[in-house]
């Protein structure tokens, strides 16, 4: 006889197959992890350490300005080899209507981590079952985005010599940006690449895509890590190839968490099955 297939019970369209063989043999295919109920308690732990690690490890990278405008320089050179050198045009074009470079400055300062924050508590809450190897994916993201500002310090086009950038958040004096102003001294003003703003956000989109019913949430989701890339550059924060940094280092996250759990997260079943003596 031929192996069959069960599928744990989890309302229409939720379950998910896993081999059974005759005998009690484990098949060759490797399974999926089986997903364990998170506990909230752990996670708001986890989270607040993770985050907190993460600040500390970024900010005791090496300042070295030298070598980050060096860096700058020849990313600058590089894109204008490209021909996608337009960094500079669309910092002074939204710079010259104040109130969307204003919105612009508040939406980098606040919305990276209130919608990051957001999509987590969401996963949490309606996809349990996902929430552990989405996170998963998250924090190994995140974790990549250190080393490469350890391996790569680059300064934003907003610190380069010479390079014509307004730093918008100086000029129109706009609170909450831990990259200008009074705040500076408490972060690393050399960590540019890669860019977490589009990693985070790219995280946020693709989950929300995935997962998300109402159509209204999959548009925003969809426009949201776009709408992240245009105030990254017009805030003269970021070039065009740390957000392809902050891509690949995606790329990495997802797949730490498939080669985990097997499958990518929105793979997994929606409900989370309560582990043995918890």
């Amino acid at each position: 006889m031929g192996d069959t297939a069960v599928t744990r019970p989890e309302g229409p369209g939720k379950g998910l197959p896993y081999p059974v063989t005759v005998g009690g043999r484990t098949p060759p295919a490797r399974r999926p992890r089986a997903p364990r109920r998170p506990r909230l308690w752990f996670e708001i732990l986890l989270i607040a350490v993770s985050y907190w690690t993460y600040s500390l490890i970024r900010n005791a990278v090496p300042e070295q300005k030298a070598a980050a405008l060096r860096n700058a320089d020849w990313v600058w050179h590089t894109e204008h080899h490209l021909g996608i050198a337009v960094e500079q045009a669309v910092n002074h074009t939204a710079n010259s209507v104040t109130w969307l470079i204003v919105g612009m400055n508040y939406y980098y300062a606040t919305l990276h981590f209130v919608i990051t924050v957001g999509v987590l508590v969401w996963l949490y809450r309606i996809h349990p079952g996902r929430y552990a190897a989405a996170r998963l994916a998250l924090f190994a993201t995140t974790g990549t985005a250190l080393l490469g500002y350890y391996l790569y310090p680059l300064a934003p086009p907003r610190l380069m010599a010479g390079g014509r950038f307004v730093d918008t958040v100086q000029v129109h004096h706009t609170w909450g940006s831990m990259a200008s102003g009074d705040l500076k001294h408490m972060s690393n003003q050399y960590a540019a690449m890669p860019s977490m703003h589009i990693g985070w956000s790219l995280w946020c989109g693709l989950a929300l895509l995935a997962l998300a019913t109402v159509p209204w949430v999959r548009v925003l989701a969809a426009l949201y890590p776009a709408a992240t890339l245009v105030v990254i550059v017009a805030t003269a924060n970021h070039f065009w190839l740390d957000a392809v940094g902050g891509v690949l280092c995606l790329a990495l996250g997802l797949t730490a968490a498939r080669a985990w759990y097997g499958v990518l997260p929105h793979a997994l079943p929606r409900a989370a099955w309560q582990a043995a003596g918890a």
